[in-house]
């Protein structure tokens, strides 16, 4: 079997079979095919694309090049919490302290920034001391002991979905539903889930930009997991603005922070309670969504979800004391104000054009070598629906220091809203919900 007659099947819109995607992804992940081969048949996928049996054949092709984790030591139904990326997405340091005091064990593995989107590995390292590296015996003990961990994925859990998704972080073959869903997926089968929510973005801030493109991922992501054996839902989120207010790491941990104290952004609040209360419900705590959004709000105002997170803090060697305590997270220098140049009402914010902003301050890669400036990024002061008058600070840029580069991003930042005359409503939320009875839309 040769690569490029595979390449070159898919190319022409062949279906690849189970043997095929096994040699392309084990010969990828031990070094025996070249990255500019998987170059030319990720570009091939990208536009022919794949049915759900080649989906799922290479789903599990990626999950079993590495180590696949026993999660059967933890006690109960393991959930898992996937989100597709969007700029301002700090909810798994939110639902994961959450879900975990409704009684849920949470054993999650995240990943790092990609592209235009920041990676919760990345923002929790903003936490001096945290580790997001523990042995499979500390993870393990870690759940059992409180509830709640969540890692790097390890060297060696799907070697060949860590390789591939740097490639088509740099090849811009990273919007194909079938490269998704599997890289996903594989991610989720391997580490040991029991069952998995999944948040898939919609919008200009998300890889999908269209409700249409979203529901089909989400459901290729659900259709892989019911074939697999686990129990798998998917929430569809607008993403036409970032989540929150805060785009940046070591910002978009205080914001998390902020929520868990129940004084966090509404729309960020409202989407961690819906996800939450899926988890909750597919872990066997409540018998309906109704139920578990009432036990979700009680563990948010009584302060044990915040204890929650204190205890993750501590337990994976970070100061549990930020919760209470800002400054002991990374700071910038300085902070500049972007002004509006023109009044109305803000009718559309490009969520992608910021979280493009944020990484061209340091706050996320720009190739798969960057390096992270964990205080940098750009906090929004004005979202869908306010009004404006000109003069009004749109934004403030946290940056390491003032340069032509902050000049230009501060442009970018101010393009990135567009204003109308007349009052604006912003967008529902939560649009959708995918099972595998089909999708539902709300």
């Amino acid at each position: 079997m040769r690569a490029v007659d595979i390449i070159q099947k898919k190319r022409n819109g062949g279906v690849l079979t189970k043997d095929e995607l096994s040699f392309l992804i084990e010969g990828y992940s031990k070094g025996e095919i070249p990255d500019y081969q998987l170059s030319a048949w990720a570009m091939a996928v990208y536009f022919r694309g794949m049915n759900a049996e080649e989906t799922a054949f290479l789903t599990m092709a990626m999950a079993e090049s590495g180590d696949q984790v026993d999660l059967s030591p933890i006690h109960g139904t393991k959930v898992d919490k996937h989100s597709t990326g969007g700029v301002g997405d700090k909810t798994s340091l939110i639902i994961g302290p959450l879900v975990a005091s409704c009684g849920v064990p949470v054993a999650k593995m995240s990943g790092r920034g990609l592209g235009h989107t920041g990676g919760t590995i990345d923002k929790m390292e903003a936490m001096e001391g945290f580790r997001t590296e523990l042995t499979r015996d500390e993870f393990i003990a870690q759940v059992n002991d409180i509830g709640l961990a969540i890692i790097g994925q390890s060297g060696n859990m799907t070697p060949a979905d860590k390789k591939l998704y740097a490639l088509r972080d740099v090849t811009a073959t990273v919007e194909s539903i079938p490269l998704i869903a599997s890289s996903v997926m594989s991610k989720k089968i391997a580490a040991g889930a029991d069952a998995i929510v999944l948040d898939v973005k919609t919008g200009s801030g998300a890889f999908m930009k269209t409700l249409e493109d979203s529901e089909k991922l989400a459901g290729a992501m659900v259709e892989i997991g019911t074939e697999v054996g686990r129990k798998t839902a998917a929430l569809i989120s607008d993403m036409d603005q970032p989540l929150g207010y805060a785009i940046g790491n070591a910002l978009e941990v205080q914001e998390a922070i902020d929520t868990l104290h129940g004084r966090g952004p509404e729309d960020l609040t409202a989407l961690c309670i819906a996800l939450s209360s899926h988890m909750v419900v597919l872990g066997g705590e409540a018998n309906s969504l109704e139920e578990a959004e009432a036990m979700l709000r009680v563990k948010l105002e009584s302060g044990a979800a915040l204890a929650k997170f204190k205890a993750f803090v501590a337990a994976q060697g970070g100061n549990p004391a930020v919760a209470d305590d800002p400054s002991l997270l990374p700071q910038a220098p300085f902070v500049l104000e972007v002004k509006s140049t023109q009044g109305g009402y803000v009718q559309a914010i490009q969520a992608e054009e910021l979280g493009l902003a944020a990484m061209l301050l340091g706050a996320g890669r720009a190739t798969k070598e960057s390096v992270i400036d964990f205080a940098v990024g750009v906090t929004m002061k004005r979202k869908v629906g306010d009004k404006v008058s000109e003069g009004d600070t749109l934004a403030l840029l946290h940056v390491r220091e003032e340069n032509v580069t902050t000049s230009e991003v501060a442009e970018k930042v101010r393009s990135a809203y567009t204003f109308s005359g007349e009052p604006v409503k912003p967008a529902p939320l939560l649009l959708s919900v995918v099972t595998e009875n089909g999708v539902k839309r709300l």
